[in-house]
């Protein structure tokens, strides 16, 4: 069993600058297949948004996404794990802040992101969980 979150986590970040229009974020999560990404200014992270955020805070308000900044859509200050954290104190943080992802920082750099799916992936191989993450999306599909 992975006891680091180095041993879980997907490596790599993909990043948008504060000041990124929510259009911009958007294009470049359809781009990369993935469901959210890490607001960065310069090397800090500032935030994560997510794709969820883009639907619920801006679109479903009426708001202009082209009007939005990524720093104002998204869950700023986000909790940060490193990669020689315990996958148990990922977990903990997750279950007490209620987070479904946290960015993987070292020496100050995001390099990467731990989230539910690659728990159950790691600890729960079998699982249904587990099962959904490993599949390739289907982007015809929208539920």
């Amino acid at each position: 069993m992975a006891e680091l979150v180095r041993d879980v986590m997907t490596p790599g970040v993909v990043a948008v600058r504060p000041d990124a229009s929510l259009v911009e974020a958007a294009q470049l999560m359809r781009d990369q297949n993935i469901g959210n990404v890490v607001v960065a200014d310069g090397q800090e992270v500032v935030g994560v948004l997510t794709d969820r955020d883009i639907a619920v805070r801006v679109v479903a308000e009426g708001t202009d996404p082209l009007a939005v900044s990524a720093r104002a859509a998204c869950t700023p200050d986000p909790l940060i794990v490193a990669p020689d954290d315990s996958v148990a104190q990922a977990v903990t943080l997750m279950r007490e802040h209620a987070v479904r992802r946290l960015p993987v920082v070292e020496d100050g750099l995001p390099v990467g992101l731990v989230s539910l799916g690659d728990l159950a992936e790691a600890q729960e191989p079998g699982s249904a969980l587990a099962d959904i993450s490993r599949a390739a999306p289907d982007a015809r599909r929208t539920a």
